[in-house]
């Protein structure tokens, strides 16, 4: 007779076999990474395309969401040939570099820095401030609440990815761990109690994201395009 039970043996049986922790070390360290480079260089095209007048900025803020309608696939073997000839194959900052700037983020962010009154800016500039002090020390924490939602996409972007991290890395020791899982569940005999465990396992980081940002999800989307 069938008994129903919480198997831990299949957490920890894996990790002898499988190597968990590097996969794991890999992927946070590709995670944090690419959303820090993220959320500086888009915030940065944010504040420049909302709170900066010169010419040819909105054509250059339509040509950044004009990038959307580019499927990916058109670009992964120009993209992968530009990350070959600069050495970064095999190489973590091979993932982390090319989806850095992001049409979505800068979309996000200078809608919503555009709800920051120029007045403000304006002010700081008459004491004394310095351009990136104002960025830094007024615009970045105003703009805290949609920071954080594209702090979570990022994650879950980073995290989940397989495709490109499949495409440019082949050395075991620097496999994410999506590309782990799928090595691992690669092999002639399955074993699916381990891979379903392993996957269980890759879903708490995004769990705990979630849960310590989404109060600003409400707040960062409800007031993005709001002026």
């Amino acid at each position: 007779m069938r008994s129903i039970r919480l198997a831990l043996e299949n957490y920890v049986d894996p990790l002898g076999r499988f190597n968990f922790l590097t996969y794991l070390r890999n992927s946070v360290t590709v995670t944090v990474l690419a959303t820090l480079i993220t959320l500086l260089i888009n915030s940065m095209a944010g504040f420049a395309l909302s709170k900066y007048q010169f010419r040819g900025r909105d054509g250059i803020f339509v040509l950044f969401i004009a990038t959307l309608m580019i499927p990916i696939s058109v670009i992964l073997v120009p993209v992968f040939l530009v990350i070959t000839s600069l050495n970064l194959y095999n190489n973590l900052w091979g993932v982390i570099i090319p989806g850095a700037a992001t049409p979505t983020g800068v979309f996000l962010l200078r809608q919503y820095m555009l709800t920051i009154p120029d007045e403000l800016l304006d002010s700081a500039r008459i004491d004394g401030a310095s351009e990136w002090r104002i960025y830094w020390q007024i615009v970045l924490p105003l703009a805290r609440p949609a920071l954080a939602v594209l702090a979570i996409f990022s994650v879950m972007w980073r995290w989940n990815d397989f495709l490109w991290p499949l495409i440019v890395l082949s050395r075991t020791d620097v496999f994410t761990l999506q590309v782990g899982l799928h090595s691992f569940a690669g092999e002639l005999k399955i074993q699916w109690h381990f891979v379903l465990a392993m996957t269980v396992l890759t879903l708490l980081p995004i769990t705990v994201v979630f849960a310590f940002l989404q109060r600003f999800i409400t707040t960062g989307i409800a007031t993005t395009g709001m002026k």
